[in-house]
């Protein structure tokens, strides 16, 4: 008899499979791909409750009517999609940022689908330096964008940011030039 698959899924991460990888391997052995994903979130101490929503958010597109043969491709758009993504629960510093950067995104005046998605993913996982030097390379949209706002809330995100400690160095680099384009768009 097998181990429970949140047990097995959890030996397979150990030995230094992804998580897409471990879905796959899971998938393959069991035939069952909601069960092998819903294991390789619980191995990853993701909550049941959270499991279950991300779960059911892509179910029919990923899971329902799984092909045989194509395990490792839907494992690779689980992870793709932050299925396997870890939550970090922010502290009130990093919960400032995240709101900065939603005003930020706000004042775009629009964001592309894509770009939404990996700033969602790095709330999720707090990864708050990716998301930062992303809007900080990215614009307002020309028309309908808020520039002065725009970079306003990103010179505050960056100097909140640069205020903890181990600090990445890009971050430094980074609000040197929101501040440079939020005094720009600060001029009449």
């Amino acid at each position: 008899m097998l181990p429970p698959l949140p047990t097995l899924a959890r030996h397979a991460l150990d030995r230094g499979h992804t998580p897409a990888a471990t879905y796959a391997i899971l998938a393959r052995r069991t035939r069952e791909p909601l069960p092998a994903a819903r294991a390789v979130c619980l191995a990853l101490d993701i909550p049941h409750a959270e499991t279950t929503r991300r779960l059911d958010d892509c179910y029919d597109a990923l899971l329902a009517v799984p092909r045989p043969g194509a395990e490792a491709d839907t494992g690779e758009l689980l992870e793709a999609l932050g299925v396997f993504d870890i939550p970090k629960t922010p502290t009130p510093t990093d919960q400032g940022v995240i709101d900065l950067f939603l005003t930020a995104v706000d004042a775009m005046g629009g964001i592309r689908a894509g770009h939404q998605h990996g700033l969602a993913r790095w709330f999720t996982t707090g990864n708050l330096t990716a998301a930062y030097l992303s809007l900080a390379a990215a614009h307002p949209r020309p028309a309908v964008g808020d520039p002065a706002r725009y970079w306003t809330a990103l010179v505050c995100a960056g100097e909140l940011l640069a205020a903890e400690p181990g600090t990445d160095p890009r971050i430094k680099y980074a609000l040197v030039g929101c501040r440079a384009r939020a005094a720009q768009a600060a001029r009449p």
